[in-house]
């Protein structure tokens, strides 16, 4: 096993803390180690003095063969499992061995134990992602198989429709939604990729962060049309009425940093969440203001004690029913709409926010500091 520099540090130091024990001769700490299915090896990790040379295993030391007065052995054990031992040694002619040392030596080995116990468990969680990251890595280059022949499929198909044919905008929705499959499979093999990142703060990372284009900048409609799109399509699936913006505010056409893609994230979740929980007879729409966007449908209200609740991790409120869902979409929208500079907050009646709205159903409206996104980008 391979261990990590914090954890060979403070053995050191606390093999180094027994310098004023002037009867003291040597210290070593071995850990037991299995390679390749063999018995398990005492081998060192640690010892004190520092000599420079590296001592051998137990059972291949024929010093330690012999018993003697002047050596004791500490073990360092989790429950009945011993993970290795410390090693005491005191001068020649010492043999008689100090109560408040042993108490001491008992402590260290004590200590010793824990810290390998918590580096066991360190590198287990490295195994484990490791292990993971490969699978991911695995998947990820498995799916692209089949999404490339589901695009190749849509593309001979769109060969064959007239230009005036009414089936073109169902081809073409299914060539836009492979190509963002195929930018959510390339996010995944990033995160396969990355190394761990040693801070400790920071943003919550995204739960699929987006891989909308390699431009630096991006417009806003261009990436809500698609949406919109796709809602119109599932309520045609669904039998429901599904109500698109009536008007585009000016600053969804105006360039934007490509990092603010995010909030065509956010609405994605929102139109999702409605189509899922909202009744199968309401209506779902999408409404634009100067401050922002909000998703709405006619269904029944969300109760009042969870309204807020619902922007938790892992809440998930009476509505959902038997729908499957994580909890997660909601405080993950809020997350990175204070990112943004912005919230997201729920209405309880469409029509407070415009006239035009049904005064009945919920609301979710995300605001946005557009002025500050704009000058971001200049």
């Amino acid at each position: 096993m391979e261990f990590s520099e914090g954890f060979l540090n403070l053995v050191q130091q606390q093999l180094k803390s027994f310098e004023d024990e002037t009867s003291l001769q040597k210290l070593v700490l071995y850990v037991a180690q299995t390679r390749d299915g063999t018995n398990p090896s005492l081998e060192v990790v640690g010892q004190w003095p520092s000599l420079g040379n590296a001592l051998p295993p137990v059972e291949a030391d024929p010093e330690l063969r012999s018993p003697s007065p002047r050596r004791r052995w500490y073990p360092l054990q989790e429950g009945s499992i011993l993970l290795g031992v410390l090693r005491a040694e005191r001068v020649r002619g010492e043999q008689i061995w100090p109560e408040a040392l042993d108490n001491r030596l008992k402590a260290s080995a004590m200590a010793f134990a824990q810290c390998l116990c918590l580096e066991l468990d360190r590198r287990k969680l490295l195994d484990q992602l490791h292990q993971q990251r490969e699978q991911i890595g695995l998947m990820v280059h498995q799916l692209r198989n089949p999404l490339a022949a589901l695009r190749t499929y849509a593309q001979l198909l769109l060969r064959k429709l007239g230009p005036e044919s009414n089936h073109r905008p169902l081809v073409e929705g299914l060539l836009s939604e492979q190509a963002q499959l195929n930018r959510y499979l390339s996010a995944l093999d990033e995160l396969s990729q990355a190394k761990l990142s040693p801070k400790a703060n920071g943003p919550a990372p995204l739960l699929l962060p987006p891989v909308l284009s390699n431009e630096s900048s991006i417009n806003i409609r261009s990436l809500l049309e698609p949406l919109i799109d796709r809602s119109a399509a599932t309520a045609n699936l669904q039998g429901r009425k599904w109500v698109g913006p009536s008007k585009w505010p000016s600053w969804t056409n105006q360039s934007m940093d490509a990092n603010d893609g995010l909030i065509a994230e956010i609405v994605a979740n929102l139109l999702e969440n409605a189509f899922r929980y909202s009744s199968s007879d309401s209506e779902v729409g999408l409404h634009l203001m100067e401050s922002g966007v909000c998703v709405w449908d006619g269904g029944s209200p969300i109760d009042l004690e969870e309204r807020e609740k619902i922007f938790k991790k892992g809440f998930r409120g009476k509505s959902t029913g038997v729908v499957p869902g994580s909890g997660l979409g909601l405080a993950l929208g809020r997350e990175l709409a204070e990112q943004l500079g912005g919230n997201l907050q729920l209405l309880s009646a469409p029509s407070k926010l415009d006239s035009i709205l049904p005064k009945r159903g919920n609301a979710f409206v995300l605001t946005l500091p557009i002025k500050a996104l704009q000058e971001d980008k200049d």
